[in-house]
């Protein structure tokens, strides 16, 4: 049977962006650290941004029959969470309101289970409009989780942090600054 597919992943805006929100944390902690830290806070480091690649790498495929959220194979050992419905299963969606003031949507299914909407998607209103041509759902009203401006305030400082990092790791490699032992 050859049907149709369509892959969504996470929104580069926001992938980019908590990747240099965890670099500008992370990435100092080395330089700052006790000597007998810092060799294994080295070796940290990039297992910590493997492990962030991994959360980020979620993709949402739909295809004829429904839709399957999961990792991709490199990183589906390490994160086995992720779910699949087909069309025919999905009654509703249902609205939830978040602490901070959102909304999130859950696909409820006629035996009443609950799978978590993704909302931080590329292409989002692509990924709506197959939602209600495939299905008996309405996605009407639904939105992005957060407005684009959040992520790109976030970036904004996440860059910032970096830059700052950046010439303060230059002043004491210049001996300008001498950080005490």
């Amino acid at each position: 049977m050859n049907e149709c597919r369509q892959c969504f992943q996470l929104s580069p805006l926001i992938r980019g962006t908590l990747i240099s929100v965890y670099l500008a944390l992370v990435l100092p902690l080395p330089a700052l650290a006790p000597e007998s830290l810092r060799l294994w806070l080295f070796a940290a480091v990039p297992l910590g941004l493997f492990v962030v690649l991994a959360m980020l790498s979620e993709q949402v495929t739909v295809t004829d029959t429904g839709i399957t959220v999961g990792h991709p194979l490199w990183s589906s050992w390490l994160l086995r969470r992720g779910w699949s419905l087909e069309w025919a299963e999905m009654k509703a969606l249902v609205p939830v309101g978040t602490s901070q003031g959102g909304k999130v949507f859950y696909i409820t299914t006629h035996d009443q289970s609950h799978r978590l909407l993704p909302q931080r998607l590329e292409h989002f209103d692509r990924f709506l409009d197959l939602i209600e041509s495939q299905s008996s759902l309405r996605t009407t009203g639904i939105g992005r989780l957060t407005p684009p401006w959040t992520y790109q305030l976030l970036a904004a400082l996440a860059g910032l942090m970096l830059v700052g990092e950046g010439f303060v790791a230059i002043a004491i490699h210049q001996g300008l600054i001498i950080i005490p032992s």
